[in-house]
């Protein structure tokens, strides 16, 4: 492995011209390709297999005149206070807003309140529902328009009017001042780790240029392969972070290298065959972590996890070609200005500054204080990661709705307006689906279908049932007693499936719950189910790639259960912030409420890969070391001198990427941007500079014990490169190229 990237590395330095040729052409066709592919469409959540979704595909097949998962919008009165709905004049308001709209274009019909009953007991409040010809994304601005100044004009006559549903909803769209704020800051970081402006342009540019590509593929693909808008802002969020990481771990070995005396040609081999294994092997982890995704059945899921998989591979591709062949044109600028002062007159390679004596880095202080108490730096560390997950034992999941949104948002205001006049269950209906195909009297069945349902307790209402035009299935509307995300209404949805089940025995009909909060439970279950058989999946594939890369038994295990704890931390800040609302004003969350579902299993795919770059990055040095003869001692502190500030520059700089999408308005992309910056920082700065180093120091040479029978089954990677000894010439100068050894004792 090590051989092989030495020549990518050294080939793509003497061809960089060829190389970058090739990486704009592809950029440049990418884009080109995504300005003028179709937009995507936005779909909505699907849970295959599931019963509500089984009820989903029914009503599709069996009501094909209308789209059961469609764009609608509701239109919510009230009167003024004292004032009721029922009015004359207010009466009057109303039926001239709605015939404003009903036949408009993409406006397939528009309900008169006064005519299906939708005024609430007192009178105050009252809706109209909208449905259109085609989904939310695809309603034009003047559909939009004609729809808000419809409630504008009504709001003019002294009604409060509010609209909700999906007919206002937008794509996300990037380029905020938090995403921007991101970028920023990681540029600063990545120019005060590398001590030079070029240097750190060079990390910038290369992840844009993986990122710009990544996007217009997932762009251009949108409509092949149903792909949404967060599909897209995924792979964008991780191929920026994983690309200015995967270019600094190269770039800082290049310059090593540099510094030791080798010529440039020679440095980019190395650096690409040491650094780049590592940039190998932590890819693969995150890849084998978001394909496998796909385990959970989520349809959703896999493509936000191959999206991000590919972003990921791009990200890898071009640390491993164009970051080498970009250190031929940027020469010795590259090089931070205090190794360029050393160079000898004439240009010649430059010498290795040697540090000053006794004044070592922060990194070798610290592992040289772990070192000294790893018992304590342990048990501290375990401790608080433990204290900052206890809030994850109040997880609450939950699919975001309009009770989610800004109380600045039409969509919320409306949201408590219907709440207010119908109770609060009337937001989260549910949907029950007999399909009597089979059953002998159709009417019969339905009717007992719906006397078994008002008998529930918890049910505050059936609507009468609506027909198909095969006269085969009938739909009832029942309305909770208690709010969507209750724990009430999960357990009413179960009451309901079990009631009916002795329906469909007595009758032959078939018996369906569904809608919105029947699906988000379905879907929330589902998660808790694949989460163990992903858990193992991922795990198990990612415990035998880093038993391969590092000859180790324990060092994966330790890897293994380090993540645990830092992902248990991060499941913990997530209560703490969208459940509990701490800091949510600092954070501009306003609304508290359960964890979107799909963010355990995301968090953890995502963490999962990311966590194991930290563990490859840092342990390879320390591998290295110990290979080459080292004490497991003086290989901690060997990894830290050399990888400690770079891997504690990358982890601020993913921290910067993902906190930047915070700001964002997506319920997804918000979430995921906690709780990714929350377990990085958790995970680079505790598990891996504190816990790996302390449980390391305890292990001694057991760390790097492996069975004499792998040893001989597992294929030797030689991710330290130590075959390129034989390939690589001495340097001019080199008094860091042998592994310092520490005094014994000395810790």
């Amino acid at each position: 492995m090590a051989t092989a990237l030495y020549r990518i590395g050294r080939w793509a330095f003497r061809r960089r011209r060829l190389v970058g040729g090739v990486w704009l052409a592809a950029l440049v066709l990418a884009v080109v390709a995504a300005a003028v592919a179709p937009a995507g469409e936005e779909e909505d959540l699907s849970m295959p297999g599931t019963e509500s979704q089984k009820a989903f595909d029914l009503l599709d097949e069996r009501f094909p005149e209308s789209d059961s998962q469609g764009a609608e919008a509701r239109l919510v009165f009230r009167a003024p206070d004292g004032q009721r709905v029922t009015a004359a004049e207010h009466r009057a308001a109303v039926e001239d807003t709605l015939g404003s709209l009903d036949g408009g274009g993409q406006v397939a019909s528009a309900t008169d309140p006064y005519e299906t009953g939708a005024v609430s007991e007192d009178g105050t409040v009252a809706y109209s529902t909208i449905t259109y010809t085609v989904d939310a994304l695809d309603l034009t601005g003047p559909t939009k328009s004609a729809l808000e100044d419809a409630a504008s004009r009504a709001r003019d006559t002294g009604l409060t009017v509010e609209i909700g549903g999906s007919a206002l909803e937008a794509e996300e769209e990037m380029g905020g001042t938090t995403e921007i704020i991101g970028v920023v800051v990681a540029a600063v970081v990545l120019v005060i780790a590398l001590g030079s402006l070029v240097a750190a342009g060079l990390s910038l540019l290369t992840a844009f240029v993986g990122v710009a590509i990544a996007f217009g593929l997932v762009s251009a693909l949108a409509v092949p392969l149903g792909l949404t808008s967060t599909v897209a802002i995924l792979a964008l969020m991780l191929g920026l972070a994983v690309g200015i990481d995967y270019a600094l771990f190269i770039t800082s070995r290049f310059r090593d290298e540099r510094a030791r005396g080798y010529d440039p040609e020679e440095a980019a081999g190395l650096a690409v065959g040491t650094a780049g294994s590592a940039v190998v092997f932590a890819g693969a982890t995150v890849l084998i972590a978001l394909a496998g995704l796909g385990v959970v059945g989520i349809p959703e899921l896999t493509k936000m996890g191959l999206g991000g998989a590919g972003a990921v591979a791009l990200a890898v591709l071009v640390a491993l070609t164009l970051v080498p062949a970009l250190f031929g044109f940027v020469g010795r600028r590259v090089l931070s200005r205090a190794v360029r002062k050393t160079a000898r007159p004439g240009g010649g390679r430059p010498h290795a500054v040697p540090a000053a004596p006794g004044r070592d880095g922060l990194g070798t202080r610290w592992a040289r204080f772990v070192l000294r108490r790893p018992v304590a730096v342990l048990a501290v560390a375990v401790l608080g990661l433990g204290a900052v997950a206890l809030p994850a034992l109040s997880l609450e999941l939950g699919l975001p709705g309009d009770e989610s949104k800004s109380v600045e948002t039409t969509q919320r205001r409306a949201y408590d307006l219907l709440s207010e006049g119908f109770g609060p269950g009337f937001n989260g209906p549910l949907t029950v689906v007999v399909d009597t195909s089979e059953a002998a009297d159709t009417r019969a069945a339905t009717d007992l279908v719906a006397r078994t349902v008002r008998e529930v307790d918890g049910v505050a209402s059936v609507g009468d049932p609506v027909l198909s035009r095969g006269k085969d299935t009938a739909v009832l509307t029942a309305i909770p007693r208690t709010a969507p995300n209750s724990g009430e209404t999960k357990d009413l949805v179960h009451e309901i499936r079990g009631a009916v089940s002795g329906v469909e025995a007595g009758t032959g009909a078939v018996v369906l719950v569904t809608g919105t909060t029947a699906l988000n439970i379905d879907i929330s279950e589902a998660m808790s189910d694949a989460l163990l058989p992903y858990l193992t999946v991922v795990i198990g594939l990612a415990v035998l790639l880093l038993t391969v890369v590092f000859r180790s038994v324990l060092v994966p295990v330790k890897a293994a259960l380090g993540f645990l704890l830092s992902v248990g931390a991060a499941f913990g800040v997530l209560v703490a912030v969208f459940q509990w609302g701490w800091a949510g004003d600092l954070l501009g969350i306003e609304q508290t409420g359960p964890v979107m579902s799909l963010m355990p299993i995301l968090i953890i795919g995502i963490v999962f890969g990311l966590a194991m770059d930290y563990e490859v990055f840092l342990l390879t040095r320390m591998r290295e070391a110990y290979a080459h003869g080292a004490s497991p001692g003086d290989a901690i502190v060997n990894g830290f001198r050399h990888s400690g500030r770079v891997v504690a520059a990358a982890a601020i700089i993913m921290i910067s990427v993902f906190a930047g999408f915070i700001g964002m308005t997506s319920p997804t992309i918000r979430t995921m941007g906690v709780g990714l910056a929350a377990a990085v920082a958790f995970d680079a700065f505790v598990v891996r500079m504190a816990i790996a180093p302390a449980a390391l120091a305890l292990l001694g040479h057991r760390a790097w014990w492996l069975p004499r029978i792998l040893n001989r089954v597992l294929p030797n990677v030689d991710v330290e490169g130590e075959a390129l000894t034989r390939h690589a010439p001495a340097a001019e100068t080199g008094p860091d190229a042998a592994v310092p050894r520490l005094p014994v004792g000395r810790y």
